[in-house]
């Protein structure tokens, strides 16, 4: 089938821009709906052609782009269990086409499979000139972890870049031991030099490339970390770690004498534990270690010996419960010669505040989440954060309980003002790409990686996803791409219109420059934002072409018209975000001074409203 590619129902669903019931509904209703040509009765394979075919005459709106065209083609060179090494085999051909050495970065048993199809080469070679040769890869990758989704266990970004800010500096030797991926590893700030090791071919070689293209030099290592250590003796500035969790074959037997457990033996149930050291075993003295963890980690009691260890030694640092539920982010730091333990640790529920991590992590030790060591140090050695939360003093307790309650009442969102039409009235549409040929919008994509140094103002990912100013910086250099006010910048699902000259487009951002006479540029900000949540990707991080946008053809005053409800939608999308947070908060609020004796139930009149004393005395005793 390499000839004509095979495409599943979800891939006909994001070609045609509509969910898979509309595909189901389709099949269902429709008789000349083309036939599946492979696959199986719960997942068939259906003919791109046939599919394009079918979707022209039935007019349905639809594009396929080049790089959909390259990823079935690829995917239809070998089954599901060999689309990693044929990712792989990409990325590789990509490195060869940029001009890098290849031979050298990836330690693996055996060479990456090679696809029959000899379009694939051509159409590759032709997407990395269209994107540049990381962006292709990029490209190819992301639509892989979609297809793979349910199978691939992957570190959600915004808890790669908080471990890697926690953890790195710019400038170090960073080891993943674990690396899947490599989501860790791209999260460091700037690193002198990348180590991997995974126990899988494929993706450590899937690591090596991502690595490489983005210019970081890199050497990964295929082979498991705690049986067969790639780097023995070999230590690194910094470790940043998700290790596989609950493997009870870690090689407990095997590995009773190894040198790494200088804090004990782990128990044959507590491999985490054992990832644990062998990490604090490759980090230099002063380096850190970010390592996830389960949260039944922090109070199991096979592993209390090993625990209170790593406490009287110094070299756990901080446990923070990122979620309810977990994961759990140790943070560890390997003791200096001589150098005297902290007297107290870090334990922290975020309630997935994740700012509040980092805030409260660079305060520490004088954070009130520090909990001397010494009254950790009993039978259980218990260091699960929601046991040890910080007990507040009435008038403290008061104000952060007001506070809340009465934020939480004024933030009520006001909805744009918009008009209920009695019938609906279907918009004419076209796609981004077209304007783009059109030259109503140029496109451009940013630079894989910026000169170092420097003081030109960057605007980064994160910046964008934020909303807030640029935070980074970069040397002054002929491949910067400087944004002017009227531009919009879009990374993944989120979009915004530029205001200040002066920044620098950042990495892994795309810039649209208007026609303002044509398109304008809130317009198109909306809709990069929101044709993503529509399409049910969340966050926008599954969207990884937004060339097939669709765009409304309006008239330029009633773009700006769309433009304004487009940014009172956001600023109420803001405001939402906040009530939840603000009502999780007043919630934990209220039960923990129910327990401990800052609030009580209001009687009578004031039932209900949580104001004002009640006519009962503190000490009465509870009633027959």
């Amino acid at each position: 089938m390499s000839g004509d590619p095979g495409v599943t129902a979800g891939d006909i669903a994001r070609l045609a821009g509509v969910g898979r019931a509309t595909v189901s509904n389709w099949r269902r209703r429709h008789g000349d709906f083309p036939r599946p040509v492979g696959g199986t009765a719960t997942s068939p394979l259906f003919s791109l052609s046939d599919i394009e075919d079918w979707l022209r005459r039935n007019g349905k709106p639809f594009e396929v782009s080049p790089a959909d065209r390259l990823w079935q083609r690829l995917r239809a060179c070998g089954d599901d269990f060999r689309l990693a090494d044929l990712v792989g085999w990409a990325g590789l051909h990509l490195l060869r086409l940029r001009g890098d050495d290849v031979k050298v970065p990836v330690r693996t048993p055996g060479p990456a499979i090679e696809p029959d199809d000899p379009e694939v080469p051509r159409m590759l070679a032709g997407l990395a000139a269209e994107h540049g040769h990381a962006a292709a890869f990029d490209l190819l990758f992301q639509r892989y972890v979609r297809a793979h989704s349910r199978r691939l266990v992957l570190t959600r970004p915004d808890v790669a870049r908080l471990m890697a800010r926690l953890a790195c500096r710019d400038g170090d030797v960073v080891l993943d031991p674990a690396c899947g991926l490599g989501t860790l590893l791209l999260a460091a700030p700037g690193p002198r030099l990348a180590l991997g090791q995974d126990g899988d071919p494929s993706a450590a070689r899937i690591t090596a490339v991502r690595l490489l293209l983005a210019g970081t030099p890199a050497e990964v290592v295929s082979g498991d970390s705690l049986r067969r250590d790639a780097f023995p003796g070999e230590v690194a500035d910094s470790v940043v770690c998700n290790p596989p969790f609950g493997d009870r074959a870690w090689g407990h037997e095997d590995l009773a004498g190894d040198p790494r457990w200088e804090y004990g033996l782990p128990p044959r149930g507590e491999p985490e534990l054992a990832w644990v050291q062998h990490c604090l075993a490759h980090v230099r003295p002063g380096g850190r270690v970010a390592l996830l963890m389960p949260s039944a980690v922090a109070s199991r009691r096979p592993g209390r010996r090993i625990r209170g260890n790593l406490l009287r030694a110094g070299a756990l640092r901080g446990v923070l419960t990122l979620a309810a539920g977990g994961p759990d982010l140790w943070l560890l730091q390997r003791p200096q010669p001589g150098e005297r333990p902290p007297s107290s640790v870090l334990l922290l529920d975020a309630e997935g505040d994740l700012a509040s991590a980092e805030r409260e992590w660079d305060r520490h030790p004088d954070s009130e989440f520090g909990v001397p060591v010494i009254d950790l140090l009993d039978d259980e050695v218990d260091l699960s954060p929601s046991r040890h939360r910080p007990r507040q003093t009435g008038d403290a307790f008061g104000r952060r309980f007001t506070e809340t309650r009465d934020r939480l009442r004024a933030a009520a969102p006001v909805p744009p003002g918009l008009e209920l039409l009695p019938d609906r009235r279907p918009l004419p549409f076209t796609t981004l790409s077209e304007l783009a040929k059109a030259g109503v919008v140029t496109i451009t994509h940013a630079p894989a990686r910026l000169p170092s140094g420097g003081d030109v103002p960057v605007l980064t990912a994160d910046d964008v996803t934020a909303g807030t100013g640029p935070s980074g910086t970069s040397a002054a250099g002929p491949g910067l791409v400087m944004l002017e006010p009227g531009d919009v910048v879009a990374a993944g699902g989120a979009a915004r219109v530029v205001t200040e000259p002066g920044a620098a487009l950042g990495p892994g951002l795309t810039l649209y420059r208007t026609d303002g006479a044509r398109l304008d540029p809130g317009f198109l900000a909306g809709f990069l934002t929101f044709a993503d949540g529509r399409c049910g990707s969340g966050s926008g991080s599954s969207r990884t072409d937004p060339r097939r946008t669709r765009i409304p053809r309006l008239s330029l005053e009633r773009q700006r018209a769309y433009g304004a409800a487009f940014q009172e939608l956001a600023r109420m999308t803001e405001t939402l975000r906040e009530m939840s947070a603000l009502g999780e908060t007043l919630v934990r609020l209220s039960f923990d001074g129910l327990l401990e004796g800052h609030l009580r139930p209001a009687l009578g009149e004031h039932s209900g409203n949580g104001a004002g004393p009640v006519p009962e005395r503190a000490d009465s005793p509870p009633s027959p």
